[in-house]
């Protein structure tokens, strides 16, 4: 029996055979039937005492419940009447003393790794299990002997796959001098334990990867960094949180900020990326769902063979993630815009406003790494993969250099040369590396000394309208000492009954109406896969709903640059034709040559109206507990008072453009995305403008920032999808 983190494995059973999980007084929490292979896994408790079968195919009975506490528990068969003696349930916290990491040479069975620059090896961890590894040095000629600065990339993927080069972050790291360990979850590739999507034992997990991997010889005042993009980037911080001595920095990109609010965006259902990510997580960790984990049992490996065993544990996590209607009740353990206030470490973190993937609530965490001594962020219009582009690269690099190598940066010109043709085959944008910009300085010290009196933030504009359409560069840039910026002007609109978005409140009041669209919540706005979106051009089809399901509404021509930003919201005077609506708002700009550039987007199950976080919302932001005793069932024609969120953004209106804001049912307006609506069709929603309460949409204006006058080509915004622009006329109820 193997006690974990909030976990607790029995190995050793009979088939079929009743276990019974009691806890420090004796009382029966949950009963499983073991497996064919006599496992069974503890990890969720349910509300009320259940009998439930294990192994391949089986589903939890209920989302009613807890995940395992921390305790000390028993498990009896129910077959023998005999009870094991009590282990203890780790928590989150109980790390091991420094010694269990110590005398640990993760390369002993690789004699030739000097030569080959390479082993593939196990770290075993606090509760037993081993973790697959792979470790690559740099290249020799390039960087000399070791000791050298090394960097971890921890995910769920491959990143142990013995190969010839790391992928991804680990990649670029490793031609740039860096040791690069690449470190799989448990229950994925050839790791022992059962995967379950960010669960504390994975964060524990990675503390344990650090602590050892740090005390290896070839590794750098030993102390380690951590790389990757998505959800290796997401592994940064949950680990960084558990805040293990010996990590250096951390530099996370693409990520998110609560795995349940990228499942439930605005609390309705992504039935598009996430649901097919879920999907793929569950087939790649199932037994024999991976090739190369195949490959390596069949060349011998018998722990990799052993390790997957504990597979037939896994649950379906798309299937269950979709139950979780509501927000769980133990779900801020995984809650990363909690978590990240117990990081202490230098953080890169980069992002992108319109990411197909995983969206930009990641910006709601950017004024929570209240420890983390220093803090870069770099953010952008974009997609997903554009972190690891040449348009954040060198910052990216730069900051590794002083955080996990501890020296100034200077690339090799060697490096410099290639990097173009290397960029190119990636990226399909033949691009460099930016020149060094410490070069006037001497020392470490000097550089160190520079670099953190630079503004923390660095926002980039209209990426990909350089001199090539699409490619990584951006036009113009600001900075700023943190975000969002405290001096920032609240900048309100009301809609009104002729389509207008105006600045003066007084206005006739008007029922206007949008009919709910049965499709639209299926529909994307391009053809492409997610792997298609590192390309410099994607081929967009960005569809108008259609007049009679959308209400649109404009302002005047700006008579100056504006530069605009997220949180902010879109506040609702609405009556619902049915007893479940959601609402989706969009905003983008019209230029004035009459081409329109989607901007962003917000959405929101309009059940959850009264359930607003008092301890997350603030003058702009407007933050949702989703939890199912804050829902509440719409009457039909009834008003209701709705605050939708606008996803965060930031974007740089030019003088003669217009700003737009449509209002239609949720699908549509994005590449990979796609919502679980209501299935009736013909319902009506009222919404109503002017009035003494009118509806008024309510943005931050940042100070002054000039726009280029020329607007951008279309198609060449990374991220941000075009069109001409056709005007919609507004229904009213009459």
């Amino acid at each position: 029996m193997l006690a974990g983190v909030e976990t607790l494995t029995v190995v050793d059973a009979e088939p079929g055979e009743p276990l019974t999980l009691l806890d420090a007084e004796g009382k029966p929490l949950i009963t499983e039937l073991a497996d064919d292979l006599g496992q069974a896994h503890f990890a969720y408790v349910p509300d009320e005492y259940l009998v439930v079968q294990t192994g391949p195919g089986a589903k939890l009975p209920t989302t009613e419940g807890r995940t395992l506490d921390p305790g000390r528990y028993r498990v009896r068969s129910e077959r023998t009447g005999a009870v094991t003696a009590e282990v203890e349930v780790m928590s989150r916290e109980d790390h091991p003393d420094g010694s269990f990491y110590d005398g640990r040479d993760l390369t002993k069975d690789c004699p030739d790794f000097e030569r080959e620059r390479r082993c593939y090896t196990y770290i075993e961890v606090r509760d037993g299990t081993l973790l697959s590894a792979h470790i690559w040095l740099p290249d020799k000629t390039l960087w000399g002997d070791p000791p050298y600065p090394t960097v971890v990339q921890y995910s769920g993927y491959s990143p142990s796959k013995p190969s010839e080069r790391p992928g991804e972050a680990g990649l670029l790291a490793n031609l740039l001098g860096y040791a690069v360990v690449g470190v799989n979850m448990r229950g994925t590739g050839c790791s022992g334990g059962v995967f379950d999507i960010f669960n504390p034992a994975q964060h524990t997990d990675g503390y344990d990867v650090i602590e050892t991997v740090a005390r290896q010889p070839w590794v750098l005042h030993n102390k380690v960094g951590m790389v990757g993009l998505s959800y290796p980037g997401i592994s940064q911080l949950y680990v960084a949180s558990t805040k293990p001595p010996s990590l250096a920095a951390i530099a996370p990109q693409s990520v998110i900020d609560d795995p349940w609010r990228q499942q439930w965006p605005g609390g309705i259902y992504n039935d598009g990326f996430t649901k097919q990510w879920l999907a793929e997580r569950d087939r790649q960790n199932a037994v024999g769902g991976s090739n190369w984990t195949t490959e390596r049992i069949e060349q011998g490996d018998e722990v990799c063979e052993r390790n997957q065993r504990l597979r037939n544990q896994n649950l379906e996590f798309e299937e269950f993630a979709r139950a979780l209607e509501f927000y769980p009740p133990d779900a801020d353990a995984r809650r990363l815009e909690l978590l990240v206030r117990d990081i202490e470490v230098p953080v890169f973190l980069t992002g992108a406003w319109q990411d197909e993937q995983t969206g930009s609530r990641f910006a709601y965490m950017l004024d929570d790494f209240v420890n983390a001594p220093v803090r870069r962020f770099t953010l952008f219009n974009g997609h997903h993969p554009d972190g690891l582009s040449p348009l954040v690269a060198t910052r990216w690099w730069e900051f590794l250099e002083l955080y996990v190598a501890r020296r100034r940066p200077t690339m090799p010109e060697i490096v410099r040369a290639a990097a173009p043709a290397a960029f190119e085959q990636e990226f399909g944008a033949r691009l460099g590396f930016e020149p060094d910009r410490f070069a006037g300085l001497d020392s470490y010290e000097e550089v160190k000394k520079a670099y953190e009196a630079e503004p923390e933030v660095r926002i980039l504009f209209e990426s990909g309208a350089g001199s090539r359409p699409g490619w990584h560069v951006a036009r113009y840039e600001a900075t700023f000492d943190r975000w969002p910026p405290p001096d920032v002007e609240k900048w309100t609109r009301y809609l009104t009954a002729d389509g207008s978005l105006s600045e003066d409140a007084a206005g006739s009041e008007a029922e206007l109406v949008f009919e709910h669209d049965l499709l639209e919540g299926g529909r994307t706005t391009t053809a492409a896969n997610a792997y298609d979106f590192i390309k410099p051009v994607v081929q967009f089809d960005w569809k108008q709903s259609e007049e009679g399901k959308t209400l649109s509404f404009l302002t005047e021509p700006f008579g100056e640059d504006v530069v605009l930003a997220a949180p902010g919201y879109v506040e609702l005077r609405i009556a619902p034709g049915a007893a479940d609506a959601n609402v989706e708002v969009n905003l983008s700009e019209v230029t004035a040559d009459g081409t329109e550039f989607r901007v962003q987007s917000g959405w929101l199950r309009l059940g959850h109206y009264e359930g607003v976080d008092r301890k997350l919302s603030d003058e702009f932001r407007v933050e949702y507990t989703f939890r199912r005793e804050d829902f509440t069932d719409l009457e039909p024609g009834e008003e209701i008072v709705v605050k939708v969120p606008i996803y965060p953004f930031v974007h740089g209106f030019r003088k003669g453009s217009r700003l737009r804001l449509t209002i239609d049912t949720p699908g549509g307006n994005t590449p990979l995305w796609t919502f679980r609506n209501p299935s009736y069709a013909g319902v009506r929603h009222v919404v109503k403008v002017g009035g003494v309460k009118p509806s008024n949409i309510v943005l931050m204006r940042l100070g002054r920032i000039d726009v280029p006058d020329e607007p951008p080509p279309c198609p060449s915004l990374r991220g941000q999808i075009c069109r001409p622009y056709v005007a919609v006329a507004n229904r009213t109820a009459d």
